[in-house]
């Protein structure tokens, strides 16, 4: 089933674009990831112009982002404090993330820098990931539990001025370091399509000292608002969202999410994160093998 992409300018087999979209609604239903840092690279991998993947992408994690929130509500598991200082930081980001992504793709390096992100940031959490996996895997064979972390923000948040509380995370810091972790969100969403969930969220945690049982849903709610407004900063800016493709992504991953959460409550977290951890690591290898070797075709569709 062809499908013509009015942005993106291709033909496309739509039930191809459905299932990539299914299988990244597995993966987030599967390991509790918004799955765009897994879009966009697939959708290149396809053929779609990273411009034009990053920008659509983020318009599908926009979508698949509300039924998160509305679920962690109701178990009141937001700050939504929080999540209103990262939101705003996020959407600085996003307009300086735009200014940045038309100067690179007048200079003809937007699809360079959008491959060298990607490589660079997954290739560092997947090696995180697979490292703690590892070590857990190893804890439960031996019997000897890891020495749980005490939860503390960085001593570079300490530093900043000007302190708020934030009651339903436990926490009394300044709010400029929610502020200037949603705007590198930002700045990295607008580039990368992506939500930045698998970045937020370590982040939260380690760096800010959230308490875990607001961690997802509050990452959920900036990630909503962000990409909300990196979509219509893509469409105003950069022309580049293609929204039958979003469609089309949208529709595979709501019906993937669910197949994903039923995997999920049948398989140990431990080895499902370093699957996870596994799947990053092979695309970020896939992306680094496409920024080295040279194409069958030499060739630029940038305007001239």
């Amino acid at each position: 089933m062809d499908v013509y992409l009015p942005i993106a300018n291709l033909s496309v087999n739509g039930l191809v674009i459905v299932g990539l979209g299914a299988l990244t609604g597995i993966l987030s239903g599967m390991f509790g990831v918004g799955g765009g840092f897994l879009t966009t690279p697939l959708l290149i991998f396809y053929g779609v112009p990273p411009t034009v993947s990053a920008a659509s992408a983020a318009s599908q994690v926009t979508g698949a982002s509300v039924s998160g929130v509305f679920a962690h509500t109701r178990r009141n598991g937001v700050d939504f404090q929080m999540g209103s200082v990262m939101v705003a930081g996020g959407i600085l980001g996003t307009a300086f993330g735009a200014t940045l992504f038309r100067v690179l793709q007048e200079l003809g390096q937007i699809d360079t820098v959008i491959n060298i992100l990607y490589v660079v940031l997954l290739g560092s959490i997947g090696t995180i990931m697979a490292r703690e996996s590892l070590q857990a895997i190893k804890a439960e064979r031996t019997g000897q539990p890891i020495p749980a972390r005490k939860r503390r923000h960085h001593p570079l948040v300490a530093s900043l001025p000007i302190r708020w509380r934030f009651y339903r995370s436990g926490l009394y810091i300044s709010p400029l370091a929610p502020l200037l972790l949603g705007m590198v969100v930002g700045i990295l969403t607008m580039l990368m399509g992506i939500g930045g969930g698998f970045v937020l969220v370590p982040a939260m945690l380690y760096i800010l000292g959230m308490s875990a049982n607001v961690v997802v849903g509050t990452s959920l709610f900036q990630i909503l608002f962000v990409t909300m407004a990196t979509t219509m900063m893509h469409a105003m800016t950069t022309k580049a969202v293609d929204i039958v493709l979003a469609a089309l992504l949208l529709l595979g991953s709501v019906t993937g999410a669910q197949i994903g959460a039923k995997f999920a409550q049948k398989a140990s977290p431990t080895k499902l994160r370093l699957a996870l951890a596994v799947i990053v690591l092979l695309v970020a290898l896939r992306m680094a093998l496409g920024l080295g070797y040279k194409p069958d075709e030499i060739f630029t569709v940038a305007p001239l």
